[in-house]
């Protein structure tokens, strides 16, 4: 057969996760329901360099005693629990996962959660749709000067507290792995948990106080 590397995608995946491999000439055989059977994964996956996944593959032990030519397992997402990490490495094959994938999308997620609290859009959107014009009733809070409670101050927090100091609010935060350097570098001052309940501002009570 060919020289090119091939690379077994046994979730679903998108369709661009398969046309970057090709792009880069890889040949990709590409079957998003293969997870689930793991009989048919063990018959077949020795033909493979490379094993894409996310969740419903079950990278186990016995699997990678027939995987003889995988080098490489690639999970689309941040969690490797479905892979027997320790049964890979002793094969000399790498584990990789993509942890830095959805993080700018689940911060602006966040932030988007954030004003759609403070300014209370869901319910102002169904008291219009219900044919009302109730603006006195949903006058909403802004956010500037308010203070920003961030519970896990990593990859996706420090993306939140960035955004959070941009809308000019004060940020918070609690994260026992959070250096004191590093808060300083992000611009947020570090409390541990309690001080953040009783300082964030809290939008899902009667208290509207900043």
């Amino acid at each position: 057969g060919s020289m090119a590397p091939r690379v077994l995608i046994s979730d679903a995946l998108s369709p661009a996760a398969v046309q970057i491999f090709k792009d880069r000439g890889i040949e990709v055989d590409f079957q998003p329901a293969l997870g689930k059977d793991k009989d048919k994964l063990a018959a077949i996956i020795g033909d493979y360099d490379g094993l894409a996944v996310r969740s419903a593959t079950k990278v186990t032990k016995q699997l990678l005693e027939r995987a003889r030519n995988l080098k490489v397992i690639g999970r689309a997402g941040i969690g490797v629990d479905n892979i027997d990490v320790a049964a890979a490495t002793q094969r000399g094959i790498v584990v990789m996962n993509t942890p830095y994938g959805n993080s700018i999308t689940t911060a602006e997620h966040a932030i988007a959660l954030m004003f759609a609290l403070a300014r209370q859009i869901p319910a102002a959107d169904r008291s219009t749709q219900a044919g009302k014009w109730e603006k006195n009733r949903f006058m909403g809070v802004e956010l500037t000067g308010k203070t920003l409670g961030i519970i896990g101050c990593g990859n996706i927090g420090s993306i939140v507290a960035e955004r959070g100091i941009g809308l000019k609010m004060k940020v918070i935060a609690y994260d026992p792995f959070l250096s004191p350097e590093r808060a300083v570098e992000l611009g947020v001052e570090k409390v541990d948990l309690d001080q953040l309940f009783q300082r964030a501002f809290h939008l899902l009570g009667v208290n509207f106080a900043a």
